[in-house]
């Protein structure tokens, strides 16, 4: 008999209607005490695998054991055994934490002096001791996830099913909830971690990589990683513009995949192709080809089939923006209070034409606030946010007719199809007749909708939502463009594909200012404003902030090393 606490043999799950089974033939066994990490591209069928072990869905053909039981024939029996933590949240955000945790623990039959101890075992090792008698609905996108965590432990599983734990918190909520999980290892506990994030896989023990319900991969994420190895490269000391740069690279037949990296730009090549000529790309006398350690997101990519290019047919519709502006977006002394509480506490920037500011910081600390703002979505208490000159204060709706806004909740209709979305936004920015059916339909075009038609936003795989959102949001060619966690959740090839258009868009003169807690993604801004208790505690390029926290034993840190380390060293003062 197998040691494998989970074991999969060729797993088959159709769903009716379906086109293609979002499971084929998935075979694995986890082993117990290991963190094995669920990866692939949105719609792959990770979720769906997921809710199979759960029990949650019936598989078509093949079998699943869980302690060498069915998890649908034997669901009492495995009953305590799982702990699931879905991607919404099993939450309700109009209880309390402690509310929410005893509704749970009255669905586990978690009762008496075990129930007692099992609170405070769980609100210590969380950290929510503290916060038992606030709404759920009122916590940080952090101790949300750290919630949901402690009400999928509550009667002490052996199998812990995590689905997307890390999607909408802040690096440094992400870099606790890691450790915990790690601690419920050391218990013996075996984890299933669903993630989009990359380097969370590569600090799984195992990987399965799913693409279209198909097992590409099961393994140590190192041995995939070691598949490319001597083919990531950095462009160091380019000249003239990143992005340009970027999209001339990926133009290249040898160039597999790139991304920018503040300054630098980088770059996987194709298996068996002639070393790159930077002559070809046009990089600048001063530019060099620096051979770097191969990423697991680099093997990833490679394993779909590589990026999605450099050239943004959304950006090529466009026309260049001319005007006379140089500051497009500005703050000066922002301020806004909620009752005793200071959310956004005398913040200054100005933002460019044509520049890429990014807005960063942990959960709770100001940002999003300050967002609103300068969207016109929220009035300040005082100071003043300005778009193109105008005060947002006294004239908000003439300042968003210049915006384009992508909200991190997705500002889509649920109840409207697709097209209606499509529509609806169109007339909402002025668009009629002919000039309306023509933009929708190029929107559909650029973005791949047609299979969606008719169907709505809320069913949609996250990556189409993200699409369909940023096609709403730009459909009117606003000369500004403002992303709220625009790509949270969504697969590094989708994440591609979205920055592609943004730096295009960027090229022809758009100004964007984006929120983020995608660490790489902020390495595609010029500039980073670090926003923690309502306040700016540093600006600058992604370099200038990652050379802020260089030392002697980490002499070329992450932009996620730089807003841990800043982030912490405020925190202590």
């Amino acid at each position: 008999m197998s040691e494998a606490l989970v074991t999969l043999e060729a797993v088959q799950k159709i769903f009716p209607k379906a086109k293609n089974p979002a499971l084929t033939n998935l075979s694995a066994e986890l082993l117990p005490g290991r963190i094995t990490g669920l990866i692939g591209p949105d719609g792959a069928g990770k979720t769906t695998l997921i809710r199979l072990i759960a029990g949650l869905l019936t598989p078509t053909a093949g079998t699943i054991r869980v302690t060498g039981l069915d998890p649908i024939k034997d669901a009492t029996q495995l009953h305590k055994t799982i702990g699931y933590m879905p991607q919404k949240f099993g939450l309700y955000e109009d209880l309390t934490v402690q509310e929410n945790l005893e509704l749970h623990a009255d669905l586990r039959n978690v009762i008496g002096e075990d129930r007692k101890a099992t609170f405070k075992r769980l609100l210590d090792f969380t950290d929510l001791s503290t916060f038992t008698t606030r709404l759920a609905g009122k916590l940080s996108g952090g101790m949300k996830q750290k919630l949901g965590l402690a009400c999928a432990l509550l009667g002490t599983p052996r199998l812990l099913l995590l689905d997307e734990p890390g999607v909408g918190v802040d690096p440094i909520s992400r870099r606790e909830l890691w450790k915990m999980v790690h601690d419920l290892i050391d218990q013996g506990i075996t984890v299933v971690w669903s993630t989009a994030y990359l380097d969370e896989a590569e600090l799984c023990e195992e990987v399965l990589l799913i693409n279209e319900g198909q097992l590409l991969f099961y393994g140590k994420p190192q041995e995939m990683t070691n598949r490319i190895r001597n083919r990531s490269f950095q462009i160091r000391n380019p000249s003239g513009s990143r992005r340009q740069l970027l999209e001339r690279a990926l133009r290249h037949p040898s160039v597999m995949d790139g991304v920018i990296q503040g300054h630098h730009v980088r770059l996987v090549l194709r298996a068996h192709t002639k070393p790159l000529d930077l002559r070809e790309l046009d990089a600048g006398e001063n530019a060099e080809l620096i051979p770097i350690n191969p990423r697991f997101e680099d093997a990833f990519i490679e394993a779909l089939g590589g990026g999605p290019g450099g050239d943004s047919v959304l950006a090529q519709r466009l026309q260049p923006i001319i005007d006379d502006h140089k500051t497009i977006i500005e703050a000066t002394d922002l301020t806004k209070t909620f009752g005793a509480f200071t959310a956004t506490d005398h913040v200054n920037f100005a933002v460019k034409r044509g520049e890429i500011f990014g807005l960063l910081g942990p959960n709770g600390a100001g940002k999003s606030t300050t967002f609103r703002m300068m969207c016109g979505l929220l009035a300040p208490s005082s100071g003043t946010a300005r778009v193109l000159g105008i005060d947002l204060k006294k004239s908000a709706s003439l300042a968003r007719q210049q915006l384009g806004y992508m909200a991190q909740k997705f500002s889509l209709y649920g109840n409207l199809t697709v097209h209606q979305n499509l529509n609806f936004f169109s007339g909402i920015y002025g668009l009629k007749g002919p000039q309306q059916k023509k933009i929708v339909n190029e929107m559909i075009e650029i973005f791949n909708l047609h299979p969606f038609l008719h169907t709505r936003p809320d069913t949609l795989p996250l990556g189409f939502k993200q699409r369909l959102a940023l096609a709403c949001a730009v459909m009117h060619e606003p000369p500004i463009l403002f992303l709220d966690e625009p790509t949270s959740g969504v697969d590094p090839v989708t994440r591609r594909e979205f920055w592609t258009h943004i730096n295009g868009m960027v090229e022809k003169g758009v100004t964007v200012m984006v929120t983020t807690h995608f660490m790489d993604e902020a390495e595609y801004c010029d500039r980073i404003a670090l926003v923690f208790r309502g306040k700016i505690i540093a600006a600058g390029t992604p370099d200038q902030l990652k050379s802020q926290v260089a030392t002697a034993d980490n002499p070329d840190p992450a932009m996620e090393d730089a807003f841990i380390a800043l982030v912490q060293e405020q925190s202590h003062e």
